[in-house]
């Protein structure tokens, strides 16, 4: 048995809980909850519970194979419950579960952050644009300096 030094056994434990490495547990989860679908979903049903047709509504420009995923994904994580009524025709309603309102705060935070400092970032894009040669990249989802409320 090899004897390690107090450093080796920090750094150790440092790596164990680094987000960042692919082998911490928190970076599947955080690479989960970083999905473009999952926060429009997640955002949608912090109403109440909807209907998959009123989600497909609100949740716009999600195809149905990309918002049945997500659903499942999210179901399986914890955040969401699928609730079936037996009716003519079957009802299924999905709605956040007590872990899918823990992290609306943390949407909200970042929403609010990015709202906040929306400005700042283009103003950062256009300096580094300007440094590279002045070539933007063409992004047809984004759109120039617009304050607008989500």
């Amino acid at each position: 048995m090899t004897t390690r030094t107090a450093a080796e056994r920090r750094e150790q434990e440092r790596l164990a809980y680094n987000a960042n490495l692919a082998e911490c547990p928190g970076h599947e989860v955080l690479a989960a909850l970083s999905d473009k679908w999952v926060t429009l979903v997640v955002s949608a049903l912090a109403e109440g519970p909807m209907r998959y047709a009123e989600l497909s509504r609100t949740v716009a420009g999600a195809s149905q194979k990309m918002l049945t995923q997500t659903l499942r994904k999210l179901e399986r994580d914890g955040l969401v419950a699928r609730r079936v009524t037996a009716a003519v025709p079957v009802r299924v309603d999905y709605e956040l579960t007590g872990l899918g309102h823990e992290l609306l705060p943390l949407q909200r935070a970042i929403k609010a952050w990015a709202e906040t400092h929306i400005a700042q970032v283009h103003a950062a894009r256009a300096v580094y644009d300007e440094l590279k040669g002045g070539s933007t990249p063409k992004n047809p989802g984004v759109s120039p300096v617009v304050p607008v409320s989500c």
